[in-house]
Formats: C-alpha cells, sequence, structure tokens
C-alpha cells in the first residue's frame, strides 16, 4: 500500500489543456492495446500469416514503449521528445515496409524488394532528424530530401515492382496491399504537416498554430494501429476462405 501511495504521488498532474501531454497518454495506451490484441491472435491463424501478425504487434509494442518515455518526458521539460521519436520510427517504420513484402511473398516477393523499401525508409528518417535537430537552418532543404525518399517509397508501392506482385497474386492481396498503399500515401502525409509545424523554412506562418508533437502523434496512431489491422483483416479473410472451400 505504501509503494502504491508513492507512486501515486509521483504523478504529475495534467492540465486541462494539455493536447500533447493528453494524445500522449492516450498514444501509448492505444498502441499497447493494440499489441495485446495482435499477440494474442497470433494462434488464430496459420504459421505464414502468424509472422506478420507477429510483425504488426512488434510495431505498436515498439510504439507504447517509447510513448511511455515520451509523455514522461513531455511532463518533465516541456520539450518535443524528438530523440525518442526518431528512435520509435527508426525501428518501427522499416518494420511497416517489412509488412508489404511479407503479404507479396505468395506472389513471389524477393528480399531485394524488402531491403529496397526499408533503406529508403531510413534515409527518410535519418534525413527528417538532420532537418529537426542537427541543421535546423536547412531544415526545408533536409525535409526536402526525406520527401524525395518518401515519393520513391509510394512510386514503388503504387506503380513499381510491389504494384505489379500484388496484381498477381490478386483476391484479398490486392486488397490488403491497396489498402497499406493508401495509408502510405495519405497516413504518412500526415508527418510533413507535423515537420513543417516544428522547424523554420518557407512555410512560416503556415503551420505555426500547429502542434507539432499532437500531429505526429495522431499520425502514429492512425498509420502503426491501422497497419496491423490491415494485415490482421488479411490473414482473417484468407483463413476463413479457406476453410469455405474446405
Amino acid at each position: 500500500m505504501k509503494t502504491f501511495t508513492l507512486a501515486l504521488a509521483e504523478i504529475s498532474k495534467m492540465a486541462a489543456d494539455d493536447y500533447v501531454g493528453f494524445t500522449f497518454f492516450v498514444g501509448s495506451m492505444a498502441m499497447m492495446a493494440a499489441s495485446a490484441f495482435f499477440f494474442l491472435s497470433m494462434n488464430d491463424f496459420e504459421r505464414k500469416w502468424k509472422t506478420s501478425i507477429l510483425v504488426s504487434g512488434l510495431i505498436t509494442f515498439i510504439a507504447a514503449v517509447h510513448y511511455f518515455y515520451m509523455r514522461g518526458y513531455w511532463e518533465s521539460f516541456g520539450e518535443s521528445p524528438t530523440f525518442f521519436r526518431y528512435v520509435d520510427w527508426v525501428l518501427t517504420v522499416p518494420l511497416m515496409c517489412v509488412e508489404f513484402y511479407l503479404i507479396l511473398r505468395v506472389a513471389g516477393a524477393k528480399r531485394s524488394l524488402m531491403w529496397r523499401l526499408i533503406i529508403l525508409s531510413v534515409i527518410m528518417l535519418v534525413t527528417g532528424y538532420i532537418g529537426e535537430t542537427i541543421n535546423r537552418d536547412q531544415a526545408w532543404l533536409w525535409g526536402l530530401i526525406s520527401g524525395i525518399a518518401y515519393f520513391i517509397i509510394v512510386y514503388d508501392i503504387w506503380l513499381g515492382k510491389a504494384k505489379k506482385l500484388a496484381t498477381s497474386a490478386g483476391g484479398n492481396v490486392l486488397k490488403a496491399h491497396k489498402a497499406l498503399c493508401w495509408f502510405v500515401l495519405v497516413g504518412w502525409a500526415i508527418y510533413p504537416l507535423g515537420y513543417m509545424a516544428g522547424t523554420p523554412g518557407w512555410y512560416d506562418g503556415i503551420f505555426n498554430g500547429l502542434s507539432m508533437d499532437v500531429i505526429y502523434n495522431i499520425g502514429d496512431a492512425i498509420n502503426k494501429i491501422g497497419f496491423g489491422l490491415v494485415v490482421y483483416n488479411l490473414a482473417v479473410t484468407s483463413t476463413g476462405s479457406k476453410k469455405v472451400a474446405a
């Protein structure tokens, strides 16, 4: 009881208008709940889908852990936890790229596709980090480089090799691939708004009224949990179709 009382005493009061702290708290809970859901559902599917569900759970679990740290950092210093956020992204975003490879293996996807998407995602993140923290005076330039890597990823999955593989697979795989593509095109497009809201550049005055952390937190919840649910739905529909056929 004494330990519990001390733990409560260490909890800092959150201001009613602390929307950043609120989104950190909700984000950590949502990510952890999603992780539990994905991990506990793994045994419901065939072996070939278990890896995809596992990766979905890892994405949200890694994010949940970092969100606990980021919320604590925000409460302690009132500053954006940029370092922790990019550590989270450099682990989870490449895993999101891995999901494309995993669902397209049935169509003969090779690991070269996976590594290409991973490398592009790392370039996108590293250049974004440099623009936000190391060379803020040239944030627009680093953001441009990051954006180029992003658009190459968009091209690869919408029009390139990944698209051709998804089309050849057809059925539920094609539907899932298209859904993930929309997350990348629309969901990932949320992050440049946060970047421009938190860095100086020609866009000053356009996004100054927006909170970088709120935008990032909303984007993370939509994309990471959404990615996992798309993969989960693919596993469910594919397993269900086989049961009906049997």
